[in-house]
Parts: C-alpha cells; sequence; structure tokens
C-alpha cells in the first residue's frame, strides 16, 4: 500500500480512508505511533499485504521486525483490491513470453502459484477465518482474434499450467460467454479478514507495528536511518519501502510504470445463484468478476474494470454507471449496488512488479511495487523473495523481479508512458478551469491561473475556500481535480493528495504547499 496519510478535518470528505465493501467488516484495530527513536534489524515502510507478509515471514523471537504506517493498518490500496487470488495472470502469457522468454513466463506462473499456495498456507497454519477458497478462472473473449484463446492456452501450457484447457461456455446459465480458458486452482478470500490474521500473527512472533507515523526520508548506510515526521528516527540493518509506488525514488522507478485507477461495483445476488468463479475477459481494459459471501441469503458478485490512467479522466460516475450496465445484462438477478469505489494500482511497462534492491542503492535498501493488476500475489511474493535477499539465500525468481532489470522488448511501451508523462508538462500553460472564483461549487474543486502560477482551490461544504499550489512536489507537474474520490491526482506518476492537500498516494512524500488567493477573478493565459 502506499505511505498515507489519513488526517481528517472539519470539512473534509473521508477520501483518504478505504470504502470498498471490505470495509464492511470490522477494521483492523489501530496501534500506537512510534513515540522514540529505535534500533531495529528490518524497518518495513507500509502495511499492506506485502509490508505484513515481509514481517509476518521474518519476525521470530530475538529479532527487531518494526513496520511503520503513516494510515490505518492495511487502510490503504490493499482493502481497494478485488481479492483475486491467480497465477493466471492479467497481462496474459503471450505477452509475458514475449517480453521475458519462455523461462521467465514459467517462473511468473510459477511464483504467482506459489504465492496463492503461501497464503493458504498462512490461512492453515494461523487459523485465519477469511473465506478462502479454491475454484476455477475463466478467461473468456467477446471480441478480437478468434485464434486467441488457443494462442493463450498454448502459452499457459508452455509456462507450466498444464490443467488449463479450452471449454465451449463458462459455467454461468444467465448469459453465454462463449468459450474460455478454464483456469483450475486459482482462489479468492476476505482481505482484511486475512491481513487481521497476519497482523495478528506478525506481533505475536514479536513484529513492531506503528501507524500514525509518516516516513520522510531514507537515510542511507549500514545501518540506514529511517526519518519520521513527528522526530522519532529508526535505525535499521535493513529497510524496506513497501509501498504501493516508491516514496524514496524522484526518478527511476517512476518511468518503468504508470498509475491508473480501476472502478469496481459489487451488487447483491440470491446465495448461490451465481457459481463461485473468477472470470476475466480479453477487452482492455477489461472486466474481473468474482462472488463473496455476504450476510445470510446473499452473496455479492464483485465486478470491476473502466480502468484509466491517473489524473486523465474525472467521470467516476459514468465508469461506475457502465460497469453496472454491463452487468445486468449479464447478471439479471442483482439486486441493488450497496458498495462501489476504485483503486490505484501501478503498470509495469513489462508487465511484472518490482521486487529487490532500489536501484542505485545499497544492497540493504529493498522495495516492492509494480503490482500489475495482481497485488495480492504479488504482494505476497514480496513477502517471500525479500527476506532471501535480505538474508542471504538464493531465489530462482530474484532476476525476474529485478527493479533494476531491463527489458528490450518492452522499451516501445516504455517510450509511449513517458511521452504521455512529458504531454502533461504543458499544464503550465493551459486557463483556469472556472471563469469566477465563485464558480466552483460547494465540495468541489478547480484549478485556476494566478499569474504564472497555477493554485489547486477547493470549496468545503461550508463554502470556505482551501488554496494550494497545483504544482505536485514530486516532479512538478500539474494536479487534476477528481470530482469522485475528492482528491488532486497527478496525472504524471500518481501521487494524489486530499482535496485540504495532505498526500494520499505516492510517490509524492509531502502534501501540496499552502497558497493564497490574490484575486478574485482567474486569468487568463496567452497560449489558451
Amino acid at each position: 500500500m502506499s505511505n498515507q496519510n489519513h488526517r481528517q478535518d472539519e470539512f473534509a470528505t473521508d477520501n483518504g480512508a478505504c470504502r470498498s465493501l471490505w470495509m464492511s467488516a470490522a477494521k483492523i484495530p489501530s496501534r500506537d505511533a512510534l513515540a522514540g527513536d529505535v534500533r531495529t534489524d528490518v524497518c518495513i515502510v507500509g502495511a499492506g499485504i506485502a509490508g505484513l507478509t515481509i514481517a509476518y515471514r521474518m519476525a521470530r523471537p530475538g529479532r527487531k521486525i518494526m513496520v511503520l504506517e503513516d494510515g490505518p493498518i492495511a487502510g490503504g490500496e490493499s482493502c481497494r483490491t478485488t481479492a483475486h487470488l491467480c497465477s493466471a495472470l492479467d497481462d496474459r502469457f503471450v505477452e509475458l513470453e514475449r517480453l521475458h522468454g519462455q523461462d521467465g513466463a514459467r517462473l511468473a506462473a510459477e511464483s504467482h502459484a506459489a504465492a496463492v499456495d503461501e497464503i493458504e498456507r498462512i490461512v492453515t497454519t494461523e487459523g485465519i477465518d477469511c473465506d478462502f477458497e479454491r475454484l476455477d478462472g475463466y478467461l473468456f473473449q467477446p471480441e478480437g482474434n478468434p485464434e486467441f484463446l488457443l494462442d493463450e492456452l498454448n502459452a499457459a501450457r508452455r509456462a507450466g499450467l498444464e490443467e488449463a484447457e479450452l471449454v465451449q461456455r463458462v459455467p454461468i446459465t444467465s448469459f453465454d460467454f462463449g468459450r474460455a480458458i478454464r483456469f483450475p486452482h486459482q482462489a479468492q478470500f476476505h482481505i482484511l479478514e486475512y491481513l487481521r490474521g497476519l497482523v495478528l500473527a506478525a506481533t505475536k512472533s514479536g513484529a513492531w507495528l506503528h501507524d500514525g507515523t509518516h516516513v520522510t526520508a531514507v537515510e542511507p548506510g549500514r545501518p540506514a536511518r529511517v526519518i519520521t515526521a513527528n522526530g522519532p528516527v529508526v535505525t535499521a540493518d535493513a529497510v524496506v519501502i513497501a509501498t504501493n509506488t516508491p516514496v524514496i525514488d524522484r526518478v527511476t522507478m517512476h518511468t518503468k510504470q504508470a498509475a491508473y485507477r480501476t472502478y469496481v461495483v459489487a451488487g447483491r445476488v440470491a446465495e448461490e445463484s451465481v457459481p463461485h468463479l473468477l472470470l476475466w475477459d480479453t477487452l482492455d481494459p477489461y472486466h474481473y468478476v468474482r462472488l463473496q459471501r455476504g450476510e445470510a441469503g446473499f452473496d455479492y458478485l464483485i465486478v470491476g474494470g473502466e480502468d484509466h490512467r491517473t489524473g486523465e479522466a474525472d467521470d467516476m460516475e459514468d465508469r461506475h454507471n457502465r460497469l453496472m450496465e454491463w452487468t445486468r445484462e449479464r447478471f439479471p438477478q442483482v439486486r441493488d449496488y450497496p458498495h462501489r469505489w476504485s483503486g490505484q494500482i501501478m503498470e509495469p511497462v513489462d508487465a511484472l512488479g518490482f521486487i529487490g534492491v532500489n536501484p542505485g542503492s545499497e544492497t540493504n535498501l529493498l522495495i516492492a511495487t509494480g503490482d500489475s493488476g495482481n497485488g495480492m500475489t504479488h504482494g505476497t511474493i514480496a513477502g517471500m523473495l525479500i527476506p532471501d535477499l535480505i538474508e542471504g539465500r538464493s531465489n530462482p525468481w530474484a532476476n525476474l523481479y529485478d527493479p533494476s532489470r531491463r527489458t528490450l522488448q518492452s522499451a516501445g511501451t516504455f517510450a509511449r508512458e513517458n511521452l504521455k508523462v512529458a504531454g502533461h508538462y504543458v499544464d503550465h500553460a493551459t486557463t483556469s478551469e472556472v471563469d469566477q472564483i465563485s464558480d466552483i461549487r460547494s465540495g468541489e474543486g478547480a484549478i485556476v491561473r494566478q499569474g504564472l502560477k497555477k493554485l489547486a482551490v477547493y470549496r468545503d461544504p461550508v463554502g470556505q475556500l482551501h488554496i494550494h499550489s497545483a504544482t505536485c512536489p514530486h516532479l512538478g507537474c500539474i494536479v487534476h481535480w477528481n470530482s469522485g474520490e475528492k482528491t488532486w491526482d497527478c496525472p504524471c506518476h500518481g501521487s494524489r493528495f486530499h482535496a485540504l492537500g495532505h498526500v494520499v498516494n505516492g510517490p509524492a512524500n509531502k502534501g501540496l504547499a499552502e497558497a493564497e488567493l490574490e484575486q478574485t477573478k482567474p486569468q487568463v493565459s496567452a497560449t489558451s
């Protein structure tokens, strides 16, 4: 998850916290903020599935493992997931084979299957009641090259998924999805119940967890020093940045991946009226479907999709409506949609996560990022791989996930994504988004030009204006208003900020600078 600040304000919506289906369960109890300097063996920044799995697997008597999180434990992107547990990867094995070769595709399938096995092992060992369930996954093709499914099936089998098979129909009676590849041995679970169990098991083994503790910097060295906003310093033999995207790296990693928003709806259906399975299509952006057990008498049908680059669209309601329309056509038994949310995923240019030593750093500074829509398994792979790297053990997946890797076959994607970033710097020259400050409605925001500067202006529900610089403190792009989440989103590298300016998602590690409004009428630029 990202290193986040969830400070609440009298006028602010709770847009830094998770409001997904999973939050209908009791929250994970909060921990005290770090109160003083401490010496540890390993300091982990970020308490999502990656950070907590690393802590769980490394904690033992006599070893000091610390996790720091500046929001609630498991309150970031991990609680916005739809919690598919897959070795059938959504970037497709045809593409993985092109990018990483047949051996790389095989290692990718092997590592994700091992991650699902590891989650099952932890559930069993720790007695975690989280609705873990093995089931089949189905990939169907609504349009496009009719030979694609056969090509993908053959690539999946070459990658080691030998039990995958082509079937003529998905076992759903309400709609004929056509031919599909069946992937056995996939899984699903209730993410927050799982992470609650992981927290209890890790702390029982001696791990220390602190929320409400914002990390501002990591000073390299042996040992390294982790600096927190309130003053305490953690000195550690190794530091792991297990945030959704690294908050210690200015440039390198952020040229290798792009941030995307994805949208989810959860509709109620009669219990057992839809078979429990995982379902994905081949569209771009694609749809993904699963069931979650609800209260007595009904299940939740969870449907996601409608992805777009962060900061490049402001139509959350429309995207949720399109998901509901897509769902109604195929699952007419849905009664209503009590839960809707969105999440942020990091899409690497070569389809696989980055897990290992931070490029250009000493070997005791490691990162886990680039979930590529498979955050539950990528995070668990990090929990298996990073302890091996810290403790000097060999691991067959180390090169595949090395953050310093270069994949020549992804050069085109790399160039396209970074050209999109460069294109957003022209936002500095555009006009104000409103003619008058009074045009900004209560609970909404807009970008306003003031001389050579651009301001992010938010009017809270009681009418008070909150003024900040519109320049992202990461690398200087202009943020865009997200009316659905009530956030300022950076279209360059995915940083997101609360309506009141403080940081919600990295790579920015501090909020938007406060500013003053010197005039009431926005200016129009000479280039408009």
